[in-house]
């Protein structure tokens, strides 16, 4: 739902179309963690800054080229729009790249004890500019926690970030 200064939302692509209530809503909380200053689209510094938090450090020359190409509307920034078109095409998924899996796990694992915990997500989700109360963040690990110890496992963290079918 467009919010001020969005544009005319365009026809929804057929990969969009397929998407869960599930994996639009999780979908949605990610733009939000990426448009930090709410505006409804996400600007290559608010791009870069999230890459930075998740341990990437691209150039803003190089984020720039990476919204131009996903920027449909040439607006210069990525709407939720192109967003959702670019986050539900598939592609080679994250799974595909034990290294990829591995190296976005760690991110997540500050003490390296080989699970997430709900204060390690709550530093990855702050370093982001998101904050959250203590239960919406026990809430995103009893999500993803499948054998219910309270913290997300790599094997866990590998079935969230497996492509939905």
């Amino acid at each position: 739902m467009p919010t001020g200064g969005e544009q005319t939302a365009t026809a929804p692509s057929t990969a969009v179309a397929n998407l869960t209530t599930e994996q639009y809503t999780d979908l949605k909380e990610v733009f939000k963690l990426f448009d930090r200053d709410g505006t409804g689209d996400i600007s290559p510094l608010e791009l870069q800054s999230a890459m930075n938090s998740l341990g990437l450090k691209p150039t803003l020359a190089e984020v720039k080229e990476m919204i131009r190409e996903i920027d449909t509307d040439g607006d210069g920034q990525i709407d939720f729009n192109e967003f959702l078109d670019i986050m539900a095409t598939p592609s080679k998924p994250l799974g595909d790249s034990k290294d990829e899996l591995v190296s976005a796990f760690q991110v997540f694992d500050k003490d390296g004890s080989g699970s997430v915990s709900s204060s390690e997500l709550r530093s990855v989700l702050i370093s982001l500019g998101q904050k959250h109360t203590d239960e919406e963040i026990d809430e995103m690990v009893k999500h993803a926690d499948l054998d219910g110890n309270g913290s997300i496992d790599y094997q866990e963290f590998v079935q969230l970030m497996a492509p939905k079918k």
